[in-house]
């Protein structure tokens, strides 16, 4: 028998069959996100249309495990109730221990980065409507986002890849490391960046999250969090306008 990192074992899902279901899944949800944006954009739709976005992100996965004859909350679609204190302290708490340890190196690097490479300086203000972003952040994109990639394409990763390395205390394996990928190059179908390749790396932080916790919720607020700094912070260092 071999473990997922070298190859297929026993009682594993196949292979080829899960990667078609995901590359369909995945290319099928992003090009209706763009059209929905280009549309929007191109034929001055009210920006509510937009919110089609995160209803693709969540319901398309939900669809395809009602198409397979699957149950959905087998992936953890779905967040705590909100009167589940237990879930939201262990949320609030996981996510506070992580950003002790990384906040500090994250914040230096940052600085670093901008002013030495690109010559930005801090002093541009902040944005202008910061409930807004918070809110945008959390239920627009990371949330969402999290239930599709976590929740739906990394639990099914799993189903063919073995968790044999230990992660801080976490097993993962193989799967987190595709379902990064898939969302880091995600970015790139919507809407073409180059440092989209990036968001690999805060991506397998999501997805230690996930395994972590076992649910999305953990890994949606830290995910919402880096968004929210760093928007923030490019805002402060002129990078975009308040």
């Amino acid at each position: 028998m071999t473990d997922g990192l070298s190859g297929q074992g026993a009682g594993l899902a196949p292979r080829a069959t899960v990667f078609r279901e995901l590359v369909a899944l995945w290319l099928g949800t992003l090009l209706l996100i763009r059209a929905v944006v280009e549309v929007q954009a191109a034929a001055g739709l009210p920006e509510w249309v937009l919110a089609a976005v995160p209803l693709l992100f969540i319901y398309a996965p939900v669809l395809l495990c009602r198409w397979r004859a699957v149950d959905s909350w087998s992936y953890q679609l779905s967040i705590p109730a909100f009167s589940d204190r237990a879930a939201w302290r262990d949320v609030v708490m996981t996510n506070l221990r992580l950003l002790v340890w990384i906040t500090p190196t994250f914040g230096v690097a940052y600085h670093l980065y901008q002013t030495q490479v690109f010559g930005f300086e801090p002093g541009h203000g902040w944005p202008v409507d910061p409930l807004t972003v918070v809110a945008y952040q959390l239920f627009f994109v990371a949330i969402p986002e999290e239930f599709f990639y976590r929740g739906y394409f990394q639990t099914r990763l799993n189903e063919c890849f073995r968790r044999s390395v230990n992660v801080f205390g976490v097993r993962m394996g193989l799967g987190s490391v595709w379902a990064s990928l898939f969302f880091a190059f995600g970015h790139t179908v919507v809407l073409f960046q180059w440092w989209h390749f990036a968001t690999f790396f805060p991506g397998m932080v999501f997805a230690w999250l996930r395994e972590k916790t076992g649910g999305v919720m953990a890994g949606s607020v830290f995910h919402a969090v880096c968004n929210i700094a760093v928007i923030h912070l490019d805002t402060h260092y002129g990078i975009i306008t308040p």
